[in-house]
């Protein structure tokens, strides 16, 4: 039998400040209208391959990484605003679970979410879950395949959006 869970709520201590490096990354990529992509990142090995992938497509026009626990966790951050003013938002989730992404959903409008499972992609390691149980050549590897094959259909994706939006704005 599946477990399942309702949806709930999670209580968050309040944070003073901001964390400089972030707020000027996140300000250069939202001037240079970059797609913020984030990612599942865990010890688990399902969860280090969706970051490896993650800042892999980070690297490639349009996008630009994102860090989820300061977009989620300090919402006057810039980091946040990059997420919740961008046109698309891309989440790679390490598996069918979406930890990060289900967060994701409730924090922008979910039209805007394109989210990527990054084990449907690569299937292994189902039985792992340690990151470090798996030899670091061969994690590598593996997010380079998957950002390999997801990164023509993102790309395409951005591409009807723009298209889109031109059509529509005029």
């Amino acid at each position: 039998m599946k477990k399942v869970s309702r949806g709930f709520i999670l209580k968050v201590d309040g944070v003073r400040g901001d964390c400089p490096a972030a707020e000027a990354w996140a300000e250069q990529k939202i001037f240079q209208k970059k797609i913020p992509v984030l990612a599942c990142e865990s010890a688990c090995i399902r969860g280090d391959i969706a970051r490896r992938v993650a800042n892999l497509v980070g690297k490639e026009e349009p996008f630009g990484r994102a860090c989820c626990a300061e977009a989620f966790l300090v919402p006057h951050s810039t980091m946040a605003r990059w997420l919740k003013e961008a046109d698309k938002v891309v989440m790679v989730n390490g598996c069918f679970l979406k930890c990060m992404g289900r967060v994701l959903d409730n924090l922008v409008d979910r039209e805007k979410i394109i989210h990527i499972d990054a084990l449907e992609h690569h299937n292994k390691y189902c039985d792992v879950f340690y990151m470090e149980d798996v030899p670091e050549v061969e994690r590598i590897e593996t997010a380079r395949q998957v950002a390999d094959q997801i990164l023509p259909t993102l790309i395409r994706s951005v591409n009807q959006a723009e298209r889109l939006n031109t059509l529509i704005t005029g």
